[in-house]
């Protein structure tokens, strides 16, 4: 059972609006994450090694929302808000508490625009309520022509191999899943794309897998694809490079002392790999004429 908590905020401000995300605000309604990735940036001592042993749900957060929205929005301080940077906002205890939902009708009713990001396809209850703010949002000036919209929506992968998932990212709505709540939403007339992150080096980010992700999401025609590479944390037990290393040895033990070799200096793959990596997601882009960004008004030529 998850812990119930109270909390003074739950609107936060970004002190900069990241050009990937567009995140003028965040607001997670949920503390750590059932879904158990293994790379996933939030791990650590603080939640364990288990993350969703640590879940907590923040039972005030639509009371508080709302004030806080209130007040922003009498000073015109309209912006995107991420739900969620920090956990997602579809986790399996939403089914019964619905917090992302009731966050959706004050979001709407005050008007601001809203960014999904989830591996879950529990989304497609919301569409009514997303389909509202998309119509009524009020966007920030200089977002106004591109995305123009005021919902979007990013579906999160980083294989779409059922048995790769299931060791990097067991607790999380399945792939297959994944993709048709995404054909959904883009059915559904939404402003949708793929959050391509983190891929795998060697695992999700071989050519054949690179193709067969731009192959599928063309055919959708999603709106843009933000792809990245993987950034591991930590050496403690619960942290993520120690929980990723440990199933690329149990796994993969051939890439073993790659990924030590990868990571034994920092968080970020080596830099010749990067610049790699940034030419070859942007010659993929171009060539299936995906957008590289949320904000692209045209497909690549």
């Amino acid at each position: 059972m998850p812990k119930e908590i109270e909390v003074k905020s739950v609107l936060n401000k970004t002190q900069k609006r990241d050009s990937w995300f567009l995140d003028d605000y965040t607001v997670n309604l949920y503390s750590s994450c059932s879904f158990n990735c293994l790379y996933c940036y939030i791990r650590g001592s603080k939640y364990g090694t288990n993350l969703e042993q640590s879940l907590s749900v923040k039972t005030n957060a639509i009371e508080v929302l709302d004030k806080q929205l209130s007040n922003r929005a009498k000073k015109g301080q309209y912006g995107y808000i991420v739900l969620s940077s920090a956990t997602d906002p579809y986790l399996q205890v939403e089914k019964k508490y619905e917090l992302t939902r009731q966050a959706l009708e004050v979001i709407a009713r005050h008007r601001f625009p809203v960014h999904i990001i989830t591996k879950s396809d529990l989304i497609e209850r919301d569409f009514d309520l997303l389909h509202k703010i998309d119509q009524n949002a009020i966007l920030p000036h200089d977002l106004q022509s591109s995305p123009g919209r005021g919902t979007l929506i990013s579906f999160s992968f980083s294989t779409l191999d059922e048995k790769v998932a299931g060791i990097f990212e067991k607790g999380a709505t399945k792939p297959a899943k994944r993709l048709k709540a995404l054909e959904k939403a883009i059915r559904d007339g939404f402003h949708t794309g793929v959050s391509l992150m983190p891929l795998l080096p060697f695992i999700s980010d071989t050519s054949e897998n690179l193709t067969l992700f731009f192959s599928i999401f063309k055919a959708l025609n999603v709106s843009y694809i933000l792809p990245a590479t993987l950034t591991l944390f930590g050496n403690g037990s619960a942290d993520s490079k120690t929980l990723v290393m440990k199933a690329i040895r149990a796994h993969f033990p051939q890439l073993e002392e790659r990924y030590i070799r990868f990571f034994q200096e920092g968080y970020q793959m080596p830099p010749y790999y990067q610049k790699a990596f940034a030419k070859k997601m942007k010659e993929l882009c171009e060539e299936y004429k995906i957008p590289g960004s949320i904000t692209a008004i045209d497909k690549p030529d």
